[in-house]
């Protein structure tokens, strides 16, 4: 389905609507850039969240997208990249990633020095959609150089090199998870050149029409109780009776993929979501769990028309 036309049926305004076609005509995707707009194997849902994140690129703003696991961060980064057209280059923060990462690095080339360019440069010069993936774990080297970059100044000055101007429509859209190993909280000066937005944990209703979307075969009476075990664990999750290892939404979608693939429903849970749980005292409880919401037993010809 086209993402526009997805959003329409999600009841996303009209008059917003036409404001992402009017950009999608006044920045022209280059035939270059074609193989980096992202096809969406998932749809985010939640038209709150759409309306807010939509209106925020349409105003020229960066994003950051913060919440616990398993709320869609990545996924609706990637679908607002594709609903406005635009190339996409996913930017990870780990230990080493530092400036000359981000911009670029000198290399030797036809005889002489030039710069490499890294995504930040490149999202630059091509009017991209940057995702920094877990931003809270970038060191401080990392973050001063997107200082400039995400402020009305939208400049990037390479040492050595020229001063580079962003595109009008490149756009940065961060994520963050709370409390992951690594993690700190971010400074003041860089939360200050983003719009956030919280985003809630997927409602049942929800995750019923995304299980449905990707497996349109799939039994309703089955998706409401995937559904419905992954709420179960969501609040064994939130009264700190397990940990968040088993909260694992793609877990649970990867169990339907693995059933319908031969392995019965039992089977396909517990190398997706159990075995996730690496203490044995929790792997049972999740276990438990799963077993008192679902028939272990079922196959694909029971949870497919």
């Amino acid at each position: 389905m086209d993402i526009l036309q997805f959003l329409k049926e999600e009841g996303i305004r009209d008059s917003i609507l036409k404001e992402i076609e009017a950009f999608r005509k006044e920045y022209p995707l280059a035939e270059s850039d074609r193989n980096r707009v992202p096809v969406p194997k998932f749809h985010y849902y939640g038209k709150d969240v759409w309306e807010k994140a939509l209106t925020a690129i349409l105003s020229g703003e960066n994003i950051l997208l913060s919440g616990v696991k398993a709320t869609g961060k990545n996924v609706l980064a990637e679908n607002l990249s594709a609903a406005f057209c635009r190339p996409e280059w996913d930017i990870s923060f780990y230990l080493n990633t530092d400036a000359s990462t981000l911009i670029g690095t000198d290399t030797f080339q036809n005889g002489s020095v030039t710069l490499r360019h890294g995504p930040i440069y490149q999202c630059a010069e091509h009017g991209g959609f940057g995702i920094l993936d877990e931003i809270n774990m970038a060191k401080n080297e990392s973050l001063a150089v997107l200082h400039a970059t995400l402020d009305f100044r939208r400049m990037i000055d390479v040492p050595g090199y020229d001063r580079i101007a962003l595109s009008p429509c490149t756009r940065f859209i961060a994520t963050m998870n709370y409390g992951y190993a690594g993690t700190r909280e971010l400074n003041e000066a860089l939360s200050s050149r983003f719009v956030v937005i919280n985003m809630p944990v997927i409602g049942k209703e929800n995750l019923v029409k995304l299980l449905l979307s990707q497996y349109p075969s799939l039994r309703e009476e089955y998706a409401d109780q995937l559904a419905s075990l992954f709420q179960d664990l969501r609040q064994k999750c939130e009264s700190s009776e397990i940990s968040s290892k088993a909260l694992d939404l793609r877990g649970l979608i990867a169990s339907v993929t693995l059933a319908k693939n031969g392995l019965n429903l039992a089977q396909a849970l517990e190398i997706s979501i159990v075995n996730k749980c690496f203490d044995e005292f929790e792997r049972q409880l999740v276990a438990d769990l799963i077993a008192s919401r679902i028939d272990g037993n079922l196959t694909c010809a029971d949870l497919f028309q």
